[in-house]
């Protein structure tokens, strides 16, 4: 098995994520979540946009004036993701490198103040390994953006709308070239894995707590601004948490490594 590449599918992903309700939500909530995050860290910083693919985020970064390296294993999304960048005239803040996650490291020359890894780590065959692989990444004291596919949202849109033979059967994904992830990842795994490795979990949001689940399509278009007000209601407390179709989790690693006292 192999890590999942997007060059296959670029076109239909930015189509059916990036340009509907769905990504405008996701964008809206993450970038509150981040906005609280960067009003903690240095006014100016190394970020490294793991797996970035078409730049919306890394570029929004560079426009704050941060210094920017983008790696995707996809060699169609760094052309896109260099499109963008020139287009918003962010491109002397942005460095481009051709690498999947777990082996960025060999391109850098420095450790980052801020990883962001989002709605990446569903689509590789070892997510532990890649997380270590960041970690290693990181310099002491800096931050963790790490946004993931949930196991519980797709075992919820599924019973909502009557797949009881597809949860029976595991939610095993059988179309490689669908937009749905390879491996939903359970929340408790996913924490457990990174407070293992060392990181201080500061934050957890729920993202797409109710959008997906409403059962007039009409109202996720229609009804938007009222939708992302309740959306940021609630994603930020349980249950509806951990009901979100991805979780955004913030951690940091400390100026001091964890002592072992076994």
């Amino acid at each position: 098995m192999r890590d999942r590449n997007f060059d296959d599918i670029a076109e239909k992903f930015s189509r059916n994520i990036y340009g509907t309700t769905k990504g405008l939500l996701r964008q809206a909530i993450l970038w509150q979540d981040l906005d609280a995050l960067l009003a903690t860290l240095a006014p100016k910083l190394r970020v490294l946009d793991a797996g970035g693919g078409e730049g919306q985020t890394g570029c929004r970064m560079a426009e704050l004036g941060h210094d920017v390296v983008l790696c995707d294993v996809s060699a169609e999304m760094i052309a896109r993701a260099q499109a963008q960048a020139c287009e918003k005239g962010v491109s002397g803040n942005m460095h481009f490198v051709h690498s999947s996650a777990q082996d960025i490291g060999q391109y850098l020359e420095s450790p980052v103040d801020l990883i962001l890894f989002h709605a990446v780590l569903e689509w590789v065959v070892d997510p532990q390994a890649v997380l270590q692989s960041l970690w290693d990444c990181l310099a002491p004291g800096g931050a963790l953006s790490l946004m993931f596919y949930n196991a519980n949202g797709l075992l919820m849109r599924n019973m909502f709308v009557g797949n009881f033979e597809y949860v029976l059967q595991g939610m095993k994904k059988n179309k490689r070239k669908t937009l749905s992830p390879d491996n939903p990842l359970p929340p408790e795994q996913v924490y457990h894995w990174l407070e293992q490795i060392g990181w201080q979990i500061t934050g957890k949001t729920g993202v797409r707590v109710f959008h997906d689940y409403l059962r007039d399509k009409h109202k996720q278009r229609d009804g938007f601004d009222d939708l992302l007000e309740l959306e940021t209601r609630y994603c930020r407390q349980e249950p509806f948490l951990s009901l979100g179709r991805y979780i955004h989790v913030t951690a940091v690693k400390p100026l001091e490594p964890r002592k072992n006292y076994e």
